[in-house]
């Protein structure tokens, strides 16, 4: 199945309501990140409305993975605050941002590979004491995702790229959270699979969880996100919605050959 013809749903055509930007459900405020003495962010501002897909772009070295660790958790910035539903995250650990409503589904997927996917999907719980919700969203994640089905007592490390970013997609959404942080979700998967993601992603927002991506490829990103922000040597330079940012001559440059290009790879 090739990408055009995906059942794709693009941002002006979702009622104004969906995407209307009341108090943002997650909201970074001038943030600055270091790596040591190198200044990775400069006065970072984003917002993610509930409800939307929101993706980050830009090239290699401008920041992107690091504003997702510093959403997780896992990396504290200098200066700025974050807030997720009106309370801060600053300095909270990385456990109890996940209690709070965040998952992830890191670039690298993370998963257990010695473990079986069913081991790997139940790890998703592990903040849940609820064993009657724990079963009824492990049955719901089986049918939203069947070939995490039949691969249940597979080792996870046996699986192939397109089926591990599957079961790291189910595991994030076993924790029942607001808002999913996905990092590169299309990064090394056949055509097919790629299609999959980006069609799953949709479903699953149709159905209340928000999700912030980060992401290289600004055309496929753009194909479902709401809005989006582009990002060039840790400061945003351009933002809009989706429509804008595709038909802006800037992020043509950026992502087919042009000097932004050249700038922000560097």
């Amino acid at each position: 199945m090739s990408t055009s013809s995906l059942h794709l749903v693009s941002s002006h055509d979702l009622p104004t309501t969906q995407l209307a930007m009341t108090e943002p459900l997650l909201k970074l405020d001038q943030i600055d990140t270091f790596y040591g003495q190198i200044q990775v962010h400069f006065g970072l501002n984003l917002s993610i409305g509930r409800g939307e897909i929101v993706s980050l772009l830009g090239g290699n070295a401008s920041g992107k993975s690091t504003a997702m660790k510093v959403i997780l958790g896992l990396h504290k910035p200098r200066n700025g605050t974050i807030s997720f539903d009106g309370k801060p995250l600053n300095g909270l650990p990385t456990s109890q941002i996940v209690r709070r409503g965040i998952a992830s589904v890191p670039e690298a997927r993370r998963l257990f590979g010695d473990m079986t996917v069913r081991e790997n999907l139940l790890m998703g719980a592990f903040v849940r004491s609820d064993r009657a919700g724990i079963a009824a969203d492990y049955e719901r994640m089986l049918e939203l995702f069947p070939r995490v089905k039949e691969r249940l007592t597979q080792r996870a490390g046996t699986l192939s790229g397109g089926e591990q970013q599957m079961l790291a997609m189910a595991r994030a959404l076993m924790s029942r959270p607001a808002l999913v942080c996905m990092d590169e979700p299309t990064m090394g998967l056949s055509p097919l699979y790629v299609d999959k993601v980006l069609e799953l992603i949709q479903t699953i927002n149709r159905q209340g969880i928000t999700f912030f991506m980060v992401e290289q490829n600004a055309s496929l990103a753009l194909q479902i996100a709401h809005r989006g922000y582009v990002l060039q040597t840790g400061r945003v330079v351009l933002s809009g919605t989706a429509s804008e940012l595709l038909g802006d001559q800037r992020i043509r440059d950026a992502y087919l050959g042009g000097s932004l290009a050249a700038e922000t790879a560097s």
